[in-house]
Protein backbone atom coordinates (compact mmCIF):
# COMPACT_ATOMS: atom_id res chain seq x y z
CA UNK A 1 0.00 0.00 0.00
CA UNK A 2 1.23 3.58 -0.48
CA UNK A 3 2.48 5.33 2.26
CA UNK A 4 1.78 9.08 2.25
CA UNK A 5 4.14 9.77 5.47
CA UNK A 6 6.68 7.40 7.09
CA UNK A 7 7.81 6.36 10.43
CA UNK A 8 5.81 8.87 12.01
CA UNK A 9 6.67 9.27 16.05
CA UNK A 10 3.65 11.65 17.04
CA UNK A 11 2.82 11.40 20.64
CA UNK A 12 -0.60 11.08 20.02
CA UNK A 13 -1.71 10.32 23.45
CA UNK A 14 0.05 13.33 25.05
CA UNK A 15 -2.23 15.57 23.57
CA UNK A 16 -5.23 13.68 24.89
CA UNK A 17 -6.79 16.69 27.27
CA UNK A 18 -5.94 19.32 24.87
CA UNK A 19 -8.12 16.87 22.16
CA UNK A 20 -10.35 16.41 25.37
CA UNK A 21 -11.00 19.92 26.11
CA UNK A 22 -11.80 21.26 22.25
CA UNK A 23 -13.99 18.01 22.12
CA UNK A 24 -15.86 18.43 25.06
CA UNK A 25 -16.86 22.06 23.55
CA UNK A 26 -18.03 20.77 20.41
CA UNK A 27 -20.00 18.79 23.08
CA UNK A 28 -21.80 20.69 24.60
CA UNK A 29 -22.32 23.17 21.56
CA UNK A 30 -24.04 19.47 19.75
CA UNK A 31 -26.17 19.18 22.58
CA UNK A 32 -27.71 22.84 22.82
CA UNK A 33 -28.60 22.14 18.77
CA UNK A 34 -30.22 18.72 19.68
CA UNK A 35 -31.96 20.23 22.53
CA UNK A 36 -33.14 22.84 19.93
CA UNK A 37 -34.08 20.59 17.50
CA UNK A 38 -36.31 18.36 19.74
CA UNK A 39 -37.53 21.68 21.13
CA UNK A 40 -38.49 22.66 16.91
CA UNK A 41 -36.19 26.07 17.80
CA UNK A 42 -33.69 25.22 15.13
CA UNK A 43 -33.37 26.01 11.68
CA UNK A 44 -35.38 22.75 10.68
CA UNK A 45 -36.96 22.31 6.76
CA UNK A 46 -40.01 21.17 6.15
CA UNK A 47 -39.98 17.32 7.22
CA UNK A 48 -39.48 18.15 10.40
CA UNK A 49 -41.67 21.61 10.72
CA UNK A 50 -44.50 20.96 8.42
CA UNK A 51 -44.99 23.24 5.15
CA UNK A 52 -45.32 23.04 1.22
CA UNK A 53 -42.65 21.72 -1.34
CA UNK A 54 -43.07 23.01 -5.17
CA UNK A 55 -41.18 21.41 -7.52
CA UNK A 56 -41.81 23.69 -10.84
CA UNK A 57 -40.30 23.21 -14.61
CA UNK A 58 -39.99 26.37 -16.89
CA UNK A 59 -40.08 25.81 -20.71
CA UNK A 60 -37.30 28.96 -20.89
CA UNK A 61 -34.59 29.62 -18.63
CA UNK A 62 -35.24 32.03 -15.28
CA UNK A 63 -33.19 33.74 -13.09
CA UNK A 64 -33.28 32.88 -9.11
CA UNK A 65 -33.31 36.10 -8.02
CA UNK A 66 -36.15 37.05 -10.20
CA UNK A 67 -38.28 33.89 -9.00
CA UNK A 68 -37.19 34.89 -5.34
CA UNK A 69 -38.17 38.59 -6.22
CA UNK A 70 -41.33 37.65 -7.76
CA UNK A 71 -42.27 35.28 -4.66
CA UNK A 72 -41.76 38.14 -2.13
CA UNK A 73 -43.47 40.90 -3.69
CA UNK A 74 -46.15 38.40 -4.22
CA UNK A 75 -46.38 38.07 -0.24
CA UNK A 76 -44.79 34.85 0.04
CA UNK A 77 -42.62 34.17 3.50
CA UNK A 78 -40.41 32.16 4.81
CA UNK A 79 -39.41 30.27 1.83
CA UNK A 80 -35.77 28.51 0.36
CA UNK A 81 -35.21 28.15 -3.53
CA UNK A 82 -33.23 24.99 -4.91
CA UNK A 83 -32.11 25.79 -8.56
CA UNK A 84 -31.80 23.04 -11.32
CA UNK A 85 -30.45 25.31 -14.02
CA UNK A 86 -29.41 22.87 -16.58
CA UNK A 87 -33.25 20.98 -16.20
CA UNK A 88 -34.63 24.72 -16.12
CA UNK A 89 -36.61 23.71 -12.73
CA UNK A 90 -36.69 24.69 -9.45
CA UNK A 91 -37.51 23.52 -5.70
CA UNK A 92 -39.51 25.84 -3.67
CA UNK A 93 -40.22 24.89 0.16
CA UNK A 94 -42.23 26.90 1.91
CA UNK A 95 -42.18 26.32 6.05
CA UNK A 96 -45.06 26.00 8.24
CA UNK A 97 -48.18 28.64 8.06
CA UNK A 98 -50.81 27.49 10.15
CA UNK A 99 -53.95 29.19 7.71
CA UNK A 100 -52.71 29.00 4.52
CA UNK A 101 -50.82 25.63 4.19
CA UNK A 102 -53.23 23.97 2.15
CA UNK A 103 -53.36 26.92 -0.09
CA UNK A 104 -49.18 27.69 -0.12
CA UNK A 105 -49.08 25.87 -3.97
CA UNK A 106 -51.53 27.22 -5.55
CA UNK A 107 -50.30 30.72 -4.65
CA UNK A 108 -46.90 29.99 -5.81
CA UNK A 109 -48.42 28.83 -9.17
CA UNK A 110 -50.65 31.78 -9.32
CA UNK A 111 -47.43 33.85 -8.88
CA UNK A 112 -45.45 32.26 -11.20
CA UNK A 113 -47.52 32.37 -14.00
CA UNK A 114 -48.44 35.75 -13.80
CA UNK A 115 -44.73 36.85 -13.88
CA UNK A 116 -43.55 34.56 -16.55
CA UNK A 117 -46.93 34.87 -18.64
CA UNK A 118 -44.45 34.74 -21.88
CA UNK A 119 -44.22 31.03 -21.57
CA UNK A 120 -45.49 27.53 -19.78
CA UNK A 121 -44.82 26.57 -16.52
CA UNK A 122 -45.17 23.17 -15.08
CA UNK A 123 -45.88 21.52 -11.84
CA UNK A 124 -43.96 18.67 -11.51
CA UNK A 125 -44.56 17.58 -7.34
CA UNK A 126 -46.13 18.91 -4.81
CA UNK A 127 -45.83 17.74 -0.90
CA UNK A 128 -47.44 19.35 2.30
CA UNK A 129 -46.38 17.74 4.99
CA UNK A 130 -48.71 19.21 8.27
CA UNK A 131 -47.18 20.43 11.88
CA UNK A 132 -48.03 16.89 13.65
CA UNK A 133 -46.30 14.43 10.75
CA UNK A 134 -42.95 16.94 11.25
CA UNK A 135 -42.64 16.79 14.50
CA UNK A 136 -43.39 12.75 14.58
CA UNK A 137 -39.69 13.02 11.78
CA UNK A 138 -38.10 14.90 14.17
CA UNK A 139 -38.77 12.41 16.75
CA UNK A 140 -38.28 9.32 14.86
CA UNK A 141 -34.41 10.90 13.55
CA UNK A 142 -34.00 11.60 17.03
CA UNK A 143 -34.79 7.84 17.66
CA UNK A 144 -32.60 7.24 14.21
CA UNK A 145 -29.38 8.54 15.39
CA UNK A 146 -29.61 7.26 19.34
CA UNK A 147 -31.10 3.04 17.98
CA UNK A 148 -27.50 3.18 15.58
CA UNK A 149 -25.15 4.78 18.61
CA UNK A 150 -26.69 1.85 20.26
CA UNK A 151 -25.90 -0.44 17.83
CA UNK A 152 -22.40 0.76 18.03
CA UNK A 153 -21.68 0.09 20.93
CA UNK A 154 -23.27 -3.50 20.98
CA UNK A 155 -20.84 -4.06 17.67
CA UNK A 156 -17.94 -2.71 19.11
CA UNK A 157 -18.44 -4.26 22.62
CA UNK A 158 -19.00 -8.01 20.76
CA UNK A 159 -16.23 -7.34 18.66
CA UNK A 160 -13.51 -6.31 20.69
CA UNK A 161 -14.06 -4.97 24.69
CA UNK A 162 -16.82 -3.27 26.15
CA UNK A 163 -14.15 -0.40 26.97
CA UNK A 164 -13.89 -0.19 23.14
CA UNK A 165 -16.95 -0.02 22.68
CA UNK A 166 -17.27 2.69 24.45
CA UNK A 167 -14.58 4.74 23.26
CA UNK A 168 -15.98 3.74 19.95
CA UNK A 169 -19.70 5.15 20.81
CA UNK A 170 -18.42 8.54 22.10
CA UNK A 171 -16.10 9.46 19.18
CA UNK A 172 -19.14 8.64 17.19
CA UNK A 173 -21.62 10.64 18.69
CA UNK A 174 -18.98 13.46 19.06
CA UNK A 175 -18.80 13.51 14.62
CA UNK A 176 -22.39 13.58 14.81
CA UNK A 177 -22.86 16.38 17.61
CA UNK A 178 -20.04 18.65 15.54
CA UNK A 179 -21.72 18.29 12.26
CA UNK A 180 -24.75 19.42 14.31
CA UNK A 181 -22.93 22.18 15.93
CA UNK A 182 -21.90 23.41 12.54
CA UNK A 183 -25.21 23.36 11.01
CA UNK A 184 -26.70 25.30 13.97
CA UNK A 185 -24.12 27.90 14.58
CA UNK A 186 -24.38 28.56 10.82
CA UNK A 187 -28.17 28.18 11.26
CA UNK A 188 -28.19 26.60 8.25
CA UNK A 189 -31.50 23.97 7.64
CA UNK A 190 -31.29 20.64 9.23
CA UNK A 191 -33.92 18.25 7.51
CA UNK A 192 -34.08 14.25 6.67
CA UNK A 193 -31.35 14.45 3.78
CA UNK A 194 -28.58 15.76 6.70
CA UNK A 195 -30.17 12.97 8.95
CA UNK A 196 -29.01 10.74 6.47
CA UNK A 197 -26.07 12.11 6.21
CA UNK A 198 -24.96 11.63 9.85
CA UNK A 199 -26.06 8.05 9.40
CA UNK A 200 -23.49 8.15 6.97
CA UNK A 201 -21.16 9.83 9.01
CA UNK A 202 -21.29 7.51 11.74
CA UNK A 203 -20.42 4.41 9.44
CA UNK A 204 -17.26 6.45 7.78
CA UNK A 205 -16.10 6.73 11.86
CA UNK A 206 -16.82 3.68 12.96
CA UNK A 207 -14.71 2.28 9.65
CA UNK A 208 -12.20 4.45 10.69
CA UNK A 209 -11.99 3.59 14.37
CA UNK A 210 -12.09 0.19 13.96
CA UNK A 211 -9.06 0.17 11.53
CA UNK A 212 -7.11 1.80 14.62
CA UNK A 213 -8.68 -0.48 17.48
CA UNK A 214 -7.14 -3.65 15.31
CA UNK A 215 -3.69 -2.68 15.06
CA UNK A 216 -3.68 -1.85 19.43
CA UNK A 217 -5.15 -5.25 19.66
CA UNK A 218 -2.83 -6.69 17.87
CA UNK A 219 0.25 -4.48 19.63
CA UNK A 220 -1.45 -5.14 22.59
CA UNK A 221 -1.58 -8.90 22.43
CA UNK A 222 2.46 -8.32 20.50
CA UNK A 223 4.32 -6.10 23.19
CA UNK A 224 2.68 -7.06 26.57
CA UNK A 225 5.67 -5.93 28.78
CA UNK A 226 5.40 -2.21 26.69
CA UNK A 227 2.80 0.72 28.93
CA UNK A 228 -0.63 0.44 27.00
CA UNK A 229 0.16 3.96 26.31
CA UNK A 230 3.13 3.60 24.26
CA UNK A 231 1.49 0.83 22.25
CA UNK A 232 -2.01 2.70 21.55
CA UNK A 233 0.43 5.46 20.11
CA UNK A 234 2.48 2.81 18.06
CA UNK A 235 -0.11 1.35 16.62
CA UNK A 236 -2.11 5.25 15.57
CA UNK A 237 1.53 6.06 14.20
CA UNK A 238 1.27 2.59 11.71
CA UNK A 239 -2.08 3.15 10.60
CA UNK A 240 -1.41 7.28 10.21
CA UNK A 241 -0.32 7.26 6.49
CA UNK A 242 -3.63 4.35 5.81
CA UNK A 243 -5.91 6.67 7.54
CA UNK A 244 -5.00 10.24 5.84
CA UNK A 245 -4.82 8.39 2.30
CA UNK A 246 -8.39 6.86 3.13
CA UNK A 247 -9.73 10.63 4.38
CA UNK A 248 -8.31 12.07 1.48
CA UNK A 249 -9.62 10.31 -1.28
CA UNK A 250 -13.11 10.10 0.66
CA UNK A 251 -12.72 14.25 0.94
CA UNK A 252 -11.98 14.91 -2.69
CA UNK A 253 -15.26 13.04 -3.57
CA UNK A 254 -17.25 14.85 -0.86
CA UNK A 255 -15.55 17.88 -2.25
CA UNK A 256 -16.71 17.35 -6.14
CA UNK A 257 -19.85 16.38 -5.05
CA UNK A 258 -20.26 19.91 -2.76
CA UNK A 259 -18.98 21.54 -6.04
CA UNK A 260 -20.40 20.65 -8.61
CA UNK A 261 -23.49 17.89 -7.17
CA UNK A 262 -25.93 21.50 -7.81
CA UNK A 263 -28.33 22.72 -5.02
CA UNK A 264 -30.27 20.09 -4.13
CA UNK A 265 -27.22 17.47 -2.68
CA UNK A 266 -25.33 20.90 -1.39
CA UNK A 267 -26.23 20.57 2.26
CA UNK A 268 -25.41 16.88 2.31
CA UNK A 269 -21.87 17.13 0.86
CA UNK A 270 -21.07 19.61 2.96
CA UNK A 271 -22.10 17.47 6.31
CA UNK A 272 -19.86 14.50 4.50
CA UNK A 273 -17.15 16.79 4.23
CA UNK A 274 -17.45 18.01 7.85
CA UNK A 275 -17.90 14.38 9.13
CA UNK A 276 -14.96 13.04 7.39
CA UNK A 277 -12.73 15.57 9.10
CA UNK A 278 -14.42 15.25 12.65
CA UNK A 279 -14.08 11.51 11.77
CA UNK A 280 -10.23 11.43 11.47
CA UNK A 281 -9.52 13.60 14.13
CA UNK A 282 -12.04 11.99 16.88
CA UNK A 283 -10.68 8.22 15.37
CA UNK A 284 -7.33 9.55 16.87
CA UNK A 285 -7.78 11.94 19.34
CA UNK A 286 -11.15 10.58 21.32
CA UNK A 287 -11.82 6.63 21.19
CA UNK A 288 -8.32 5.70 21.59
CA UNK A 289 -7.36 8.20 24.64
CA UNK A 290 -10.91 6.57 26.30
CA UNK A 291 -10.05 3.15 25.90
CA UNK A 292 -6.84 4.52 27.94
CA UNK A 293 -8.45 5.57 30.57
CA UNK A 294 -11.36 3.34 30.82
CA UNK A 295 -10.24 1.30 34.13
CA UNK A 296 -6.98 0.23 34.98
CA UNK A 297 -6.61 -3.39 33.57
CA UNK A 298 -4.69 -3.98 30.22
CA UNK A 299 -6.93 -4.51 27.69
CA UNK A 300 -6.49 -8.20 26.34
CA UNK A 301 -3.81 -9.07 29.06
CA UNK A 302 -5.67 -12.37 29.63
CA UNK A 303 -5.94 -13.57 25.57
Amino acid sequence: MIELIKKTNIDFMGKKYYAFILSGIIFLIGIVAIVQIARGRANLGIDFTGGTAVQIKFEKPFLLNDVRKSLEEGGLKDFDLQDMPVEKKILIRVKKEEKTLGSSSEKIVSILSQRYSDQKIFVESTTEIGPKVGKRLRKDALWAILAAAIGLLIYIAWRFQFRFGIGATIATLHDVFAVLAFFFILNREINLVIVSALLAIAGYSLTDTVVVFDRIRENLKIRYRDPVNVVINQSINEVLSRTIITSLTTLFTAFALFIFGGEVIHDFALAIIIGIMVGTYSSIFISSPIVLLWGGKRPFAKK
